[in-house]
């Protein structure tokens, strides 16, 4: 087992990378404590080669590894990638590309919604993970042969698990489905949320117009100081002080204190003065600047019993063609669908509208009746 913890080390590893055609990647990390997360280990594996990263080591720079990940004749293997790519991005400032999600392609190949790493493996290769090391701290030093052995098993399976779910793909021809949603992962926005988009992330469903504005800058506020200060949200300060505060709109130190999220001194603090200086800047804006917010008063009535059949309908094609639900349509998605008969949306176009967008139409419109059979639900197409 290959750990690497010198950067001539990395060097040598790296350009025995070089011209392969994939390489599967997975990362240890802590986040528990920060905003950003802290690297621990990174590893590697390649058709012929494999190693663990130790980032954490004196001297160590990972500048050859991230060339590697920047390089666009190899494919990057993950599992749930999202956090992954986080990582990385915040150090290159680049999403390694191309990228293939296993999580997806076996969405895509039938295996369920969001098949979690250990239970892929078994399912694809036959092998069992050894849990034990899953919760293991590992920014700590020395780690076991045991936590390192675990560790390159989740390259070393991903290896095998990309093969075989890549020629299933071909197989059947779904390897554009998951290109598609590989493309969808190469957005910049899923991984670093600019301060000022910041209030997007917030349920805004019951928010007044009025108190928009000061949601919005406090929001920002808060997405900066956790940035600049490498520290959760939730330590700067919660959701529930932010919804408050665009809700009592202070003007004042004395009225910053009678909120009741805001703790006894904290009005006279310099983080108090700068809550009230967003949330005054919030009152501030213009009205043209406000977003315009979806409000469910005024949207059509989603028919109870539409919905209820086209959940049905969705998991029955879903399962005729083998493929997890939540890779076709969301629960938003059916809701859309049942208000409108040509919405907008994923699920009414290219594959999807193939597997389930025509026939959730062809329901709506009376063209498919349920039918009962031997203990299963089939849809027939009625002549209209």
């Amino acid at each position: 087992m290959q750990v690497l913890t010198s950067t001539s080390d990395l060097e040598e590893f790296c350009s025995a990378l070089k011209g392969a055609p994939f390489i599967t990647v997975d990362t240890e990390f802590m986040r528990e404590r920060t905003y950003w997360s802290r690297l621990c280990l990174v590893q590697v594996a390649s058709p012929t080669t494999e190693a663990i990263i130790d980032p954490l080591s004196e001297g160590m720079d990972l500048a050859p590894l991230l060339e590697i990940l920047s390089d666009q004749s190899i494919v990057k293997v993950f599992h749930a990638a999202r956090q992954d790519i986080e990582i990385f991005y915040t150090l290159m400032k680049e999403v390694p590309a191309p990228l293939f999600d296993t999580q997806i392609a076996a969405m895509a190949c039938g295996y369920g919604d969001q098949i979690g790493y250990e239970p892929l493996v078994k399912a694809v290769t036959g092998a069992a993970v050894d849990k034990g090391s899953r919760f293991t701290d590992w920014s700590k030093r020395p780690l076991s042969d045991k936590q390192l052995t675990y560790a390159l098993g989740d390259v070393t399976h991903l290896r095998d698990i990309y093969l075989k779910l890549k020629a299933q793909l071909e197989e059947t021809g779904r390897l554009p489905w998951v290109e598609e949603e590989m493309n969808a992962l190469l957005s910049e926005e899923l991984y670093f949320i600019k301060p000022a988009q910041a209030w997007k992330r917030l349920k805004l469903r019951n928010v007044k117009r009025r108190e928009i504005g000061p949601l919005m800058k406090l929001a920002e506020w808060r997405e900066a100081e956790a940035q600049k200060r490498d520290l959760p949200r939730g330590r700067i300060i919660k959701d529930d002080t932010i919804y408050e505060l665009a809700r009592q709109r202070p003007t004042s130190t004395k009225a910053l204190a009678a909120c009741r999220s805001i703790s006894k001194g904290f009005e006279s603090s310099s983080q108090g003065k700068a809550l009230l200086e967003a949330v005054q800047a919030g009152i501030d804006l213009p009205e043209d600047d406000l977003p315009q917010l979806e409000r469910q008063g005024n949207l059509p009535q989603v028919p109870a019993d539409v919905l209820d059949m086209l959940r049905v309908l969705l998991k029955r094609q879903c399962e005729h063609h083998q493929v997890a639900p939540k890779l076709v349509a969301s629960a938003s998605d059916l809701e859309t669908i049942a208000r409108y008969d040509e919405p907008d949306i994923p699920a009414m176009k290219g594959w999807r509208r193939e597997v389930f967008g025509d026939a959730a139409l062809d329901l709506k419109a009376g063209r498919l009746a349920l039918k009962l059979q031997n203990g299963n639900i089939e849809f027939i197409k009625l002549d209209t």
